[in-house]
Formats: C-alpha cells, structure tokens, sequence
C-alpha cells in the first residue's frame, strides 16, 4: 500500500480561473505523458499537510498557504503492485517563485480546459468535482483500472462541505520532520 497526496493549484490570472498542471516527462515514469496535479508519496512520519506541503515545494517551488481538503481516492494496483491511497486538494493560496521540475513540465492551465489535456481518464471523472462551486464537496472514491492503465469504473461516496485550513509554513514542517 502506498499513500500520497494530490494537489491542483489554483489562481484567477486575469479573471480566467487556472490550475498550475504537471505534464510528465521523467522517463520510466509511470505517469510518463500525462498530465496531473502536484503530489506524491508519503515519507516516514509525515502527516498528509506535510507530505503536500513538501511535495509541492519539491515540484514547483511553491509553498501551500491556504487549502481544501477535497477528497480521497483509493487505486487497487494501479501501479501493477500496490494500492494507492492519495488525499486530494486543492490550492488556493500559494507563495513563492515557480521553478522548473524534474519530474517534468509546469503550466498553467485555463480551468476550462483541463479536460482536453492528456490525462488519466479517472481524472476526468473527478476533476470537475473539484471545482463545484455550487456544492464543494468531500468525496471519497475508487477508481480501478486494468493492465496498461486502462480505465475500467468507479464508485464514489459524497459527503458535507470541504473544510479549509491555513497550513504551518515549511519551515515548520521541515523542522518538524527534522526532529
């Protein structure tokens, strides 16, 4: 079993709503081509706020200020061995300067086209739940997919409204984790 999280940037630029996306260029990376929000795995100890605040660092540079907890998506053997378990968000507030990443390219995308982009077709499905302003809602699902990454269905369970929290900075949680 492995545990990530997922993180999906937001921004207005101009009065057009975008999300900072990772198109995947590391070769031999399963997600290779794709593009997806910023996460990954969990290290030793961390809670899942301090495995997004550093994985997001790590990708892009940023530091998370402001967040929503969004859902929780659980993959049975998505990647050929081991359950996935990955905390999904969103990023409402972020600082810092945008850096290049070496799991591959970094861009903001326009909300309304997202979809078009090369994505996990589970991704379509759950995306636009993120950007419900009518109902934003805490989901929790699973999306199963066979050999070769081929989408085969979901289930998802909905619950209350999200829940925002200002997180600790990174110094914090790299203090923390120091200790």
């Amino acid at each position: 079993m492995k545990l990530a999280t997922l993180a999906y940037i937001r921004r207005n630029y101009n009065g057009t709503p975008q999300t900072l996306m990772l198109h995947k260029q590391r070769p031999g990376n399963y997600h290779q081509g794709k593009w997806n929000g910023l996460g990954g795995k969990f290290e030793a100890g961390e809670s899942p706020e301090e495995c997004l605040v550093r994985e997001v660092f790590e990708e892009s540079g940023l530091t998370a200020l402001r967040v929503s907890l969004r859902g929780f998506i659980t993959f049975p053997n998505f990647d050929g061995q081991d359950d996935w378990y990955t905390f999904v968000y969103t990023v409402e507030e972020a600082t810092g300067e945008l850096r290049a990443s070496a799991e591959g390219s970094l861009e903001w995308i326009n909300d309304s086209d997202l979809l078009d982009l090369n994505l996990w077709e589970g991704d379509r499905v759950f995306i636009p739940w993120l950007y419900d302003a009518n109902e934003p809602r805490l989901f929790s699902a699973t999306f199963r997919y066979e050999a070769g990454g081929v989408f085969k269905d979901h289930d998802v369970v909905f619950y209350g409204q999200v829940g925002q929290a200002a997180l600790p900075s990174r110094d914090a949680v790299a203090t923390k984790l120091e200790s």
